[in-house]
């Protein structure tokens, strides 16, 4: 086996060829395939099109057309390859967690070209991209122009190779300008019946938190069943968003000790989602699939560091994801809400070399969105090693690494040239608020070193290491360094001790007329192993608050967090996947789409719940009273039951729901419960049979023990092309009544419906198709004295506007 490294010349040895021959011949006698064996490769046949492949885009110059043909080797398909602009311009597919270092593997695969202009034989090679600059042959053949010829062999993956990474692909010999001959050396070719086969893929480790994380009582770090870093805080529709990196990516825990390796940041190609209306219960909604062959944007590989805005684009509200892509660049994603679905609007990174204005910054990352009050929006990113032309002392104390730039209307293309924020001591993690007509952008400062002119004391005031300075500035493309403000927050090792230092990351954002900081801590990470952690960061909240001149008051970071904004409303359908605290459970995406946000949101479930595991939600108000608690779950074994406790989760049980619907079917299952009122922290505790996964959780919903009449219906119509769900209540009470509509695609509140009359409200999907969906009326009244609150659930069919 043959390992080259490919860097932006992507040189190899001139006498590959002959490396080829050797290769393949020593190949052959590699140890045979072990006895458990499996083809590892997905749709190898073509069978079903293009599923599984894509074309290499391991470097910025690799290009090529696939096509789906029936002139296949074997079977009804098979891949065209054409229009290649390298030697590496192949079909690819990802085989990261499915090979592994140590193992033999064998390699099958068909290829044939017809060039007449071409030579008469030409060499192929199965390659593997094992990330980086990391490049493998694996097996090549030499094929007769017009014939189909077998590629055949095995190879084996070295001991001590990386495997995180492991792209096959194939391609024809490297040389320098293949575009001179391209007869030679860009033949179109095509591909049929690839196979590896070899050792069955190892269990993925379980990446179940098992500790409590987030001790109850306390409200940081935000969740404790997975990690998050990087927060970026958005507002929309009475609703906090939080968009993170997602650490929990690479979270590979040891079984026996419990420990994961360090986190891997090249891997991250996700963005996690979670929203709150009260910033201590918290809705998981799973990860956004950025990057990487099957992202949104496959052109990208990685997504750090999210910001969020959103702006009316051509009559249309659009919602656009900013992201990292690795430190090089920087790009946007489309959503149709603060949930997605998502969409690429474009082909190439919004922020890299091409920038104007950027061309001296390091890092060309963390790019944080702004749209002003006017409508003109900006976009904050850069950080890195400041420039060695400066003097050491001006490379320390004021780098110029950070820039701002204006986007265009659409929010997906930049306008003008790129201006320098002159933040002292900075580092990354540029973001910015409006407040009272100030701009204020914080960012986090750098630790010294050969790349910020050596180890040198900042100047008076200046921060320290990774601590969150800074600037207020009139204008917000204006950021010279008079500017500069103070620290906003120091490093967070000095809350939360030994093992939660480093760099950090932070946002502001508004909500009902209070400002929060976010941050992220390795706090979890800690409370799984100590003080000696892996670098794995989760969310922080705190809340930020202001001296008479405007000045930011320095945060402390706490445990215990901000205050609950509101007491949890527990009459209605409301996600599982809802935690105040949780212990040893884990969330999954499934089919279909949201009970409570809706068709076109993804659905998680709670998983992995094993007997003694427990979720919770803090301060749920009950009011009058509860009559009944309802769980929508799926058993996965029989024995399994429910228990529902106030205060802790040892408290006394005051329901019990028997999970004793049929195995593996999603079941509504109802409990009574009696004198429950008032307001307490809610447990929902876990028991069974030991050593089994015991159900999996979709939806909770309590009904109240007085009940005010009202008639709820939902319909989906067709408006203009686009489908708007119509949501109607009609109140039966003798009294008035406060309704509240919602559906997946907002919510709308009635104060006051007289008795007999109706609360409406259409409510645009913005989509030309949804799929069948549920809304939720919710009414809210007096009965004998008593405050009563009254949740219907209505279905609506699906509609599609353009059959």
């Amino acid at each position: 086996m043959t390992q080259r490294l490919r860097r932006t010349a992507r040189r190899r040895a001139a006498a590959i060829a002959t490396v080829g021959a050797l290769l393949a011949a020593g190949l052959t006698a590699a140890a045979p395939v072990q006895a458990a064996d499996t083809n590892l490769v997905v749709n190898g046949g073509f069978e079903e099109g293009l599923t599984g492949w894509f074309v290499n885009n391991g470097n910025a110059t690799d290009r090529a057309t696939l096509t789906p043909t029936t002139d296949a080797y074997a079977g009804s398909g098979a891949v065209r390859v054409s229009d290649r602009a390298t030697t590496g311009s192949g079909p690819m597919q990802d085989l990261s967690g499915k090979v592994q270092a140590g193992q033999t593997y064998s390699l099958s695969a068909r290829i044939r070209y017809d060039n007449a202009a071409g030579p008469a034989t030409k060499q192929f090679f199965a390659t593997m991209h094992y990330g980086a600059a990391t490049y493998t042959n694996l097996v090549s053949v030499t094929a007769t122009r017009g014939q189909w010829a077998h590629v055949d062999g095995r190879f084996t993956i070295p001991a001590g190779q990386s495997v995180s990474t492991a792209r096959l692909f194939f391609e024809t010999p490297w040389t320098s300008a293949p575009a001179d001959d391209p007869d030679l050396h860009l033949m179109d070719f095509t591909l049929d019946d690839v196979s590896v086969v070899g050792a069955a893929p190892p269990a993925a480790p379980s990446k179940t938190i098992e500790v409590v994380g987030k001790l109850p009582g306390e409200h940081n770090p935000l969740i404790g069943h997975k990690f998050g870093a990087d927060g970026f805080g958005f507002v929309h529709d009475g609703r906090v968003y939080l968009y993170l990196t997602n650490d929990t990516q690479g979270y590979a825990p040891d079984p026996v000790t419990g420990v994961s390796p360090g986190i891997n940041y090249g891997d991250i190609n996700q963005i996690t989602v979670l929203s709150s209306t009260d910033l201590v219960n918290w809705t998981d909604h799973g990860e956004v699939p950025v990057a990487g062959p099957n992202g949104v944007a496959p052109f990208t590989n990685n997504s750090w560091a999210p910001g969020m805005a959103k702006k009316v684009v051509n009559g249309e509200e659009k919602f656009f994801l900013y992201y990292a892509n690795g430190g090089g660049s920087s790009n946007v994603i489309t959503g149709a809400s603060p949930l997605g679905p998502w969409t690429s609007e474009r082909t190439s990174t919004l922020i890299d070399g091409r920038t104007p204005g950027a061309s001296d910054v390091a890092w060309k990352f963390d790019p944080a969105p702004l749209v002003d009050s006017d409508g003109q929006a900006y976009l904050y990113f850069g950080g890195g090693p400041a420039s060695t032309s400066m003097p050491p002392a001006e490379r320390f104390n004021n780098p110029k690494n950070i820039r701002v730039i204006r986007l265009g209307d659409d929010m997906v293309t930049t306008e003008g040239t790129a201006a320098v924020v002159d933040a002292p001591v900075a580092f990354e993690a540029a973001q910015v608020f409006e407040r009272d007509g100030k701009y204020y952008l914080s960012y986090s400062s750098h630790f010294g070193g050969n790349d910020f002119g050596g180890n040198q004391t900042p100047l008076p005031g200046y921060p320290g290491g990774g601590q969150i300075g800074y600037l207020i500035s009139d204008d917000p493309m204006s950021w010279p360094k008079e500017t500069y403000a103070g620290v906003l927050f120091p490093n967070q090792s000095q809350f939360f001790g030994s093992g939660t230092g480093g760099n950090n990351h932070q946002s502001v954002f508004e909500y009902e007329g209070r400002h929060y900081f976010t941050y992220h801590a390795p706090t979890l990470n800690k409370r799984i192993n100590g003080n000696t952690t892996q670098g794995y960061r989760s969310p922080h909240i705190q809340e930020l608050a202001f001296n008479a001149d405007g000045t930011i008051r320095q945060v402390v970071g706490t445990y215990a967090g901000v205050e609950q904004v509101r007491d949890f409303d527990p009459y209605r359908v409301f996600e599982a996947e809802t935690f105040g605290w949780s212990k040893g459970v884990a969330t999954a995406k499934t089919d279909g789409g949201s009970a409570q946000f809706g068709a076109t949101a993804p659905n998680l479930v709670v998983r992995d719940v094993d007997n003694g595991d427990w979720t919770a939600l803090s301060s749920v108000d009950f009011g009058a009273g509860a009559a009944s608690v309802t769980a929508k779950a799926r058993p996965l074994t029989t024995g399994g039951q429910i228990q529902v406790r106030l205060g802790a989760a040892t408290a006394p049980v005051v329901a019990t729901i028997p999970v004793d619907g049929p195995v593996g079917q999603w079941t509504e299952l109802t409990a009574p419960l009696d004198g429950v009122t008032g307001t307490h922290d809610v447990y929902f505790s876990y028991a069974g049979p030991t050593g089994v996964d015991l159900f999996e959780l979709d939806t909770w919903r309590f009904a109240g023990a007085d009940a005010l009449p009202v008639t709820a219906s939902a319909q989906a119509r067709c408006v203009a092309g686009k489908v708007f769900v119509a949501v109607q209540a009609r109140n039966d009470h003798d009294g008035p009544v406060d309704v509240v509509l919602s559906s997946g695609f907002g919510e709308r509140s009635v104060s006051q419906v007289a008795s007999g009359a109706n609360a409406y409200q259409q409510f645009a999907s913005r989509a030309s198709a949804v799929p069948a969906g549920t809304a939720t009326v919710r009414v809210t009244g007096s009965v004998a004295g008593r405050t009563v609150t009254t949740s219907r659930s209505v279905d609506y069919p699906a509609v599609d506007c353009g059959s």
